[in-house]
């Protein structure tokens, strides 16, 4: 079974290391945070030496910061996916649907550019994202859309097919647009046997309901993805449960380590240490073939030239640090390149 790139159709074979949750363009006004008081003139203008520590702690406070989007941005994510060539990638896996208003002509520019393969991603993110015509769309209609960009084209892009279905974004409670764009992902999955990718609330309830919505549609566990483990279900006890479901299991904010989680202030936000001590658990509790690691990066801050880790990060820092901890390079290349390839392809 072959992958769908941005440009052509690739092999499993031709993957290499895979980053399954990124984006490199993405409107995320509607996430910005007012500041605190004291820090209004600090979070406020372009992102600077003197700013950039307190921008790290309040990202979703910088409505500089939020905008991840335009020329500045485009640029640097073009280059930093030459250095992520450069730092042993080989692809990555964009997951800016509709409703994030997705940038495919840039994806297969820094596609071109790099020689970094680019999966691009259909489906349908959470409610507020989304304009007011979608919100009222049927299952079925989600389903000729999703349908549509996976075989033929994308519908802003025709000339570009998707490769998977997400990320399919869901708050907490669950609104009645996001239940139909679940059940939809699944309906397409069980019909074209592709790849699926899910955003939860921030309530360690969430993962386990979407699932629920996605099994009971017929989905297929096996080619499933929940991500944002490592902010939504931080005892090791409830990861331990979920995993048990089947589906792929995908820390993906390496690289975020902040003492104040803005979205959800009552969770600790993990350090890149505790994330893989919980890949550790998860191989210790037989689940090595459903671990998939990533940045999810949507904020300047994040990029390498705007004082942040990149795309490279997890290549260049935490694998190191896998090592030290014990987990042996045969199982980081698992972790890596194998379970990726398995996901979009059904397949190592």
């Amino acid at each position: 079974m072959e992958v769908q790139t941005v440009t052509v159709p690739i092999l499993p074979s031709q993957l290499g290391r895979t980053l399954t949750h990124e984006h490199m363009n993405v409107v995320f006004d509607k996430f910005y945070i007012p500041p605190p008081e004291h820090l209004k003139d600090a979070l406020s203008g372009d992102i600077t030496l003197q700013n950039v520590g307190h921008i790290k702690q309040y990202p979703y406070s910088s409505k500089t910061n939020v905008a991840f989007h335009g020329k500045d941005v485009h640029e640097a994510v073009v280059e930093e996916m030459k250095l992520y060539l450069r730092s042993g990638g080989g692809t990555i896996v964009e997951n800016s649907n509709i409703g994030l208003s997705r940038n495919i002509p840039l994806m297969v520019q820094a596609s071109k550019n790099s020689g970094v393969n680019i999966i691009a991603g259909t489906g349908y993110y959470v409610s507020a994202c989304q304009a007011a015509g979608e919100l009222s769309l049927s299952v079925e209609a989600m389903c000729k859309v999703m349908t549509q960009e996976l075989t033929e084209g994308c519908v802003e892009h025709p000339s570009v097919r998707c490769g998977f279905i997400g990320e399919v974004g869901s708050t907490w409670p669950i609104t009645d647009f996001e239940r139909r764009a679940i059940v939809a992902a699944a309906e397409v999955q069980s019909s074209l046997h592709c790849a699926v990718s899910f955003h939860p609330g921030r309530d360690a309830k969430a993962p386990f309901e979407i699932m629920r919505i996605y099994l009971e549609a017929g989905g297929d566990k096996n080619r499933a993805i929940m991500s944002h483990l490592d902010r939504t279900l931080t005892s090791d006890e409830q990861f331990l449960e979920f995993a048990r479901l089947g589906c792929f299991c995908q820390q993906d904010l390496f690289g975020t380590e902040c003492s104040f989680y803005q979205l959800n202030p009552a969770q600790d936000m993990l350090s890149d240490a505790q994330r893989v001590d919980k890949i550790i658990r998860l191989i210790d509790d037989g689940k090595l073939d459903k671990i998939l690691v990533s940045h999810d990066i949507h904020t300047k801050h994040r990029l390498v030239n705007f004082g942040g880790h990149g795309y490279s990060h997890i290549l260049n820092n935490v694998a190191p640090k896998m090592l030290i901890k014990g987990i042996d390079q045969t199982t980081i290349d698992q972790i890596f390149i194998t379970n990726p390839a398995t996901w979009l392809c059904g397949q190592a």
